[in-house]
């Protein structure tokens, strides 16, 4: 009987894996690569956690998934909701195996709070960055917690970056791989199991902070902490090592959701280019009082009991953020600046509180819209959402997707156009150009402020046995387990690189989920907002 174990390394970039096995840092994966296969692997558009992770296990494109950010649009308003596991419309590998009788473990895999009641157990992962570490209700069954409450998704913010905070950082870093490969291989020793998924989170965290120490081309670099990338992604080579012997016969494979690069010191502000070019209106308002002032009068360590304990209020305090600056009756197209998902909205009559664009002029407003974005030097592509997604969910997407330029290979930060209440300069643009460049003192960057390292968009996939050749796509991820395993699949967009799965029907998959209670859509909001994540 096959059995499965499939690590992820989130953020993962191929150029630095490669690099460091030829260099002899990296020996584990450099035996998994002898020994099986090594392909660089194509993410969503945007590479963004929660969409990426999702199509990974569902093997679905984010339109039939329906998991596109860790937030959506309420329909008919202008404020938002914060998504969940229940939100996700397409079934998990650990959902199919589970029907199918096998045994599964699934720990720390992001956007799976709260858990599934799976055939096996199951710690779920951050639903938000600021949970820096799981409570009762991320484990299934319940008696699990006492085996994982050292699990941490991290034990420190990413928005308050001052001096010493790098120092501290890198070893928080080193001690939650330590803790986490502990916790797993505990685990795979003891449980009896047939699919094993663990993801560490680390990679990603170290190149969201330390690419401008570690890349020495980097036009935001200063000296110090020249090798703390190399040395988290040494440390995880080690523990995938250390996994694979503990796991023993196991097919296994190492999957990143996306890879990643260094960012330039250029900025755009969507909403002052959409307001320059006149689809676009201010109004004043202290919109982001309310955030800001949590921001700055709430430690850093209380956050979290006090979004649980408000978490209705951080919802409507976060829509005000985004939102409430805008002059709808006179805006057509707006975005959220998001720097992990630049995109852009259509202020659509009929589905829009106050809408301005004509139901019927919606198709040539995207295209004109997406050709203006395009002559634009940061943008290098502007997508429909209908050309890059299909499927049911594809109206929960914004309804432009954009893919920013490099500059020099370094992307460009999308941030906030000003802050509440700045005021709007003459040509409609709030308190800054839609283009600029950061001083030094903002390099370090952070959350809200533009990280020094980005997602790209092509990861890595490991497989320790002969797979198909060249570029395989993250979607391709769950029906290469379910044909190792000898699974049918349920209807997927990925392919298997192994080849189809044994024939025969799907097994039934039902719902084992209660309702998703006003509680716990309550806890849920309140790890997902705490005010500071999110642009």
């Amino acid at each position: 009987m096959r059995r499965f174990l499939l690590i992820g390394l989130d953020g993962a970039e191929p150029s630095l894996v490669e690099c460091w096995m030829r260099e002899g840092f990296m020996p584990h994966l450099e035996r998994l690569r002898r020994r099986g296969s090594y392909l660089p692997l194509q993410s969503t558009m945007p590479p963004a956690t929660f969409p990426a992770w999702t199509t990974c296990v569902t093997g679905v494109n984010p339109g039939r998934h329906g998991i596109f950010d860790f937030t959506e649009i309420n329909p008919g308003t202008y404020s938002l909701r914060f998504l969940n596991a229940n939100d996700r419309k397409a079934p998990a590998l650990w959902n199919i195996l589970s029907a199918a009788g096998k045994r599964v473990a699934v720990i720390g895999v992001p956007a799976t709070y709260p858990p599934d009641p799976v055939n096996g157990i199951m710690l779920s992962g951050f639903d938000s960055p600021v949970c820096t570490a799981p409570d009762r209700s991320f484990v299934y069954p319940p008696a699990l917690y006492e085996d994982v409450r050292q699990w941490r998704f991290a034990d420190f913010q990413e928005t308050d970056i001052g001096p010493g905070w790098h120092d501290r950082a890198f070893q928080k870093l080193l001690q939650g791989i330590k803790t986490k490969e502990a916790i797993a291989v505990k685990l795979l020793k003891r449980e009896p199991w047939d699919f094993f998924m663990v993801v560490f989170g680390e990679s990603d965290t170290v190149a969201h902070h330390f690419w401008l120490f570690c890349d020495a081309q980097s036009p935001r670099h200063r000296p110090g902490h020249e090798h703390a990338i190399r040395d988290v992604y040494k440390r995880l080579d080690a523990a995938v090592g250390n996994l694979v012997d503990a796991a023993g016969d196991a097919i296994v494979a190492v999957v990143s959701d996306h890879g990643f690069g260094g960012t330039g010191t250029g900025v755009v502000h969507l909403n002052n280019w959409l307001a320059e070019q006149g689809h676009l209106r201010f109004a004043p308002s202290g919109a982001g009082l309310l955030k800001n002032l949590a921001l700055g009068f709430v430690p850093a360590s209380w956050r979290g009991a006090a979004f649980r304990r408000f978490q209705r209020l951080a919802a409507r305090a976060e829509s005000r953020s985004r939102f409430a600056g805008i002059d709808w009756r006179h805006t057509r197209a707006w975005s959220e600046e998001l720097n992990y998902f630049p995109s852009v909205r259509v202020n659509l009559k009929g589905r829009e509180p106050c809408g301005q664009v004509d139901p019927a002029e919606y198709d040539t407003f995207c295209r004109d819209l997406c050709a203006e974005l395009e002559s634009w030097p940061p943008v290098k592509k502007a997508w429909r959402r209908d050309d890059l997604y299909k499927g049911d969910h594809v109206g929960s997407a914004p309804d432009i997707v954009l893919d920013l330029a490099l500059e020099n290979g370094y992307s460009y930060s999308c941030l906030r156009s000003g802050r509440a209440g700045t005021r709007c300069c003459h040509s409609g643009s709030r308190g800054s150009p839609a283009l600029r460049r950061i001083a030094p003192d903002e390099y370090l960057g952070g959350k809200e402020r533009g990280m020094n390292g980005n997602h790209r968009p092509v990861g890595i996939l490991f497989v320790s046995m002969p797979v198909a050749a060249g570029m395989a796509h993250i979607q391709d991820v769950a029906p290469t387990v379910l044909a190792a395993l000898g699974v049918p699949a349920p209807p997927m967009d990925g392919a298997s690189l192994l080849g189809p799965a044994a024939p025969g029907a799907p097994s039934e998959i039902r719902n084992l989920r209660g309702p998703y209670d006003a509680q716990k859509e309550r806890i849920v909001e309140d790890r997902l907002r705490a005010l500071g994540y999110l642009e």
